[in-house]
């Protein structure tokens, strides 16, 4: 159960609701509806009628919709990052970031689906199907799952979304009970706002909602935790569906002798404390070769406590990052503070949260090790735990030390240093001089290895083929009046298929021409 949200008794009715509160202040934010499985499968069964006619649009028809969608947002668009900051928690700088993804997902896929989806020409593999025309076609699942977490309200979906419907699949979404706000508005002007066929669903409510989803869709895209993702799986194959999911992470950042040490500093900065670290790709642990170990601790201690924290007023701007989401994440980050203290570290900022609100300070700790669960477990806070190494070596090694593999970074002044370590790290993301950069390049993919998921989230061509299903098409280029080898069975015939067979299919003359010998060897 997920702290920051009431759950009052379901009785089962339709009537039954929940509460969204805000973690800066815990007011109410909003109420939605709790709705049963029932419900959602009576959503889903509408987004199944309407979608052969969504498909029947093509990627243009299609692109226009969701174009017209992107309209309406930057359009409304203070109002519904008011949404997302009210439900979140957030500053308004991290707030007001969400609305990049729309943009730049939404145009990549309307521009590039129409060669991402079109018709694909395979050659014949030889003699005998020159007279076919072999295709291969993608035809979406007719209705996809999109279960989203709670740490971004309106990009989370928004990376997921448009690449299915521009698939040509119906969408059933349910994001996380803690933040769902500001998404179903972006629902409700899909289906009222825009005139957009309704092929797009919300489904609001807690844990037995988001299993009607999974048990009503023919497709599933999880974002989430790794238990959580495990269960989605499980029940996926199950059912015979395929699921899509990308889990926790453990993000290392390394920074080597000949880093730039004013940048990567900036970098673990921004890497692991934007939106207070509730990030999957956050720097959730550092390595810094022993050479420059105290300049970048020192460094990163002086700019850390120039950070401003709080949910600061809508269009203000006067503070870096805001609340945690949820009491028990913010608990889970003081067990990880507490075991590290326990275990020989010190915390050199933060340590303590807030009186008022869900507010945990950025928090440096140094003197750690892989004993502690700051550096095996997934932190989701805004925390940088500090590890002297020896040399690349030894920082690769540890790096590589966990379940997780979702991604990573190199700070270093050498290309070839950075290629050289970057790709001994076993993730699905390195970013060289740079963190979390890679999520927004559209044109590759976001996946992780490991226990951080299953397949690719999104990214090029994959990211919308994921939701199609591939059609082998074979039609004739000359029209026959039958086939050699259909009835009705005739020695002539078999005779004529037997040297059609070893003239087109064998490697030397003897056998191309049919010669036999007792004994079955080559002469």
């Amino acid at each position: 159960m997920a702290a920051g949200v009431e759950h009052p008794p379901h009785d089962g009715s339709a009537a039954a609701e929940f509460e969204v509160r805000n973690p800066a202040d815990g007011s109410i934010a909003g109420r939605l509806p709790d709705m049963t499985p029932a419900e959602v499968a009576e959503l889903a069964q509408r987004l199944r009628s309407a979608q052969p006619e969504w498909e029947q649009l093509g990627p243009r028809g299609r692109a226009r919709h969701l174009l017209n969608w992107l309209d309406w947002l930057m359009d409304n668009d203070q109002r519904i990052l008011g949404l997302v900051q009210q439900e979140s928690g957030k500053s308004w700088g991290d707030t007001s970031i969400e609305t990049m993804v729309a943009v730049e997902v939404i145009n990549y896929y309307a521009k590039h689906a129409p060669e991402f989806l079109a018709d694909q020409t395979r050659r014949p593999h030889g003699p005998a199907s020159l007279t076919k025309k072999l295709e291969v076609l993608y035809r979406p699942y007719q209705l996809v799952g999109v279960i989203t977490p709670w740490n971004y309200p309106l990009a989370m979906p928004m990376m997921d979304v448009p690449p299915a419907l521009m698939s040509g699949a119906a969408v059933l979404t349910k994001p996380s009970e803690v933040t769902p706000l500001a998404w179903a508005e972006m629902v409700r002007g899909w289906n009222e706002e825009i005139g957009a066929p309704p092929v797009l669903g919300c489904a609001t409510g807690l844990g037995a909602t988001g299993a009607a989803v999974v048990d009503s869709v023919d497709m599933i895209q999880f974002t989430g935790s790794v238990r959580t993702g495990r269960a989605v799986g499980i029940r996926a194959a199950e059912r015979l569906i395929p699921a899509s999911l990308e889990l926790g992470g453990k993000d290392p950042m390394i920074v080597l002798s000949d880093a730039d040490l004013d940048r990567a500093v900036g970098g673990a900065i921004w890497g692991g404390l934007f939106n207070a670290g509730q990030s999957c790709v956050a720097v959730e642990r550092v390595y810094v070769e022993a050479p420059v170990y105290d300049a970048f601790v020192s460094k990163l201690v002086d700019r850390v406590g120039e950070l401003r924290q709080g949910m600061d007023p809508q269009g203000s701007f006067t503070t870096e990052f805001g609340a945690m989401a949820t009491a028990t994440q913010l608990e889970l980050v003081e067990r990880q503070v507490q075991d590290a203290v326990d275990k020989g570290a010190r915390i050199l900022t933060g340590g303590k949260r807030a009186d008022t609100g869900l507010f945990y300070p950025p928090t440096i700790l140094v003197d750690v090790d892989h004993t502690m669960a700051c550096m095996r477990e997934e932190t989701f806070g805004p925390t940088l735990p500090i590890m002297k190494v020896a040399d690349e070596k030894e920082a690769v090694r540890l790096a590589n030390d966990s379940e997780y593999g979702l991604g990573g970074s190199v700070w270093t002044g050498s290309a070839a240093r950075g290629r050289r370590v970057g790709r001994a790290l076993e993730a699905g993301g390195i970013c060289v001089n740079n963190a979390m950069v890679n999520v927004f390049q559209f044109p590759l993919p976001h996946g992780g290895w490991k226990s951080s998921g299953l397949g690719s989230r999104f990214g090029g061509r994959d990211g919308i083929l994921k939701y199609c299903r591939k059609q082998a098409f074979v039609s004739e280029r000359v029209q026959m009046g039958g086939e050699l080898h259909w009835y009705p069975y005739s020695p002539s015939k078999a005779r004529l298929t037997d040297q059609m067979i070893r003239l087109l299919g064998m490697h030397d003359w003897r056998r191309r021409f049919g010669r036999r010998f007792p004994d079955g060897g080559r002469r």
